[in-house]
């Protein structure tokens, strides 16, 4: 069988509901779950954030980063590193702001690219919506590290994390569409 994304006209407005607010928590726990880095810290995030918007869509996808970034403004402890690194706009002023905007641009390019195939284009999908992330993330990360360390600081730690987190993600969405 193969996988497609769940299409959001498929169900009725409390079940879209219900999906946007089970994947703004599941980005949430994602977030909890970290490996300490300094100053972004490593986490199961960018996982949540490719496998929820190659398996329900940009539209959705954007939908539940949307709730996730509506929750940690209103100051819920929902952001890596948050109460201890700020809430609400305090933990916006620091330096993984571009990469929570990154996750929403990729939240759009992952679920647009992994609606186009099979596995081989869901992997494909997930690469660019790291890139997705990793972009505004550094452009934000410049005013907090010196430029010759950018992607010393920004990128070098977690590229092996990031291709781990690809196959997994890739591989669970596999496993999820046999199931299905």
């Amino acid at each position: 069988m193969q996988f497609t994304q769940t299409r959001p006209e498929a169900y009725g407005l409390t079940a879209r509901i219900g999906l946007t607010l089970a994947a703004a928590a599941l980005i949430a726990l994602g977030a909890k779950v970290q490996v300490p880095f300094w100053p972004v810290p490593m986490t199961l995030q960018t996982l949540a954030v490719l496998v929820i918007a190659a398996g329900l869509g940009p539209r959705m996808g954007l939908a539940a980063m949307g709730a996730y970034m509506a929750a940690g403004l209103a100051g819920l402890p929902v952001f890596a590193g948050s109460p201890e690194r700020g809430l609400g706009l305090a933990y916006l002023a620091g330096p993984t702001t571009g990469f929570l905007i990154g996750m929403a641009l990729a939240m759009v390019v992952t679920g647009w690219l992994a609606a186009r195939g099979g596995m081989a284009a869901r992997a494909v999908a997930m690469l660019a919506g790291t890139v997705a992330i990793y972009v505004p993330g550094l452009i934000w990360l410049s005013a907090f590290v010196p430029a010759d360390r950018l992607l010393a600081v920004g990128v070098a730690p977690f590229l092996l994390g990031d291709l781990f987190k690809i196959a997994v993600g890739t591989l669970a969405l596999q496993l999820l569409s046999r199931r299905g």
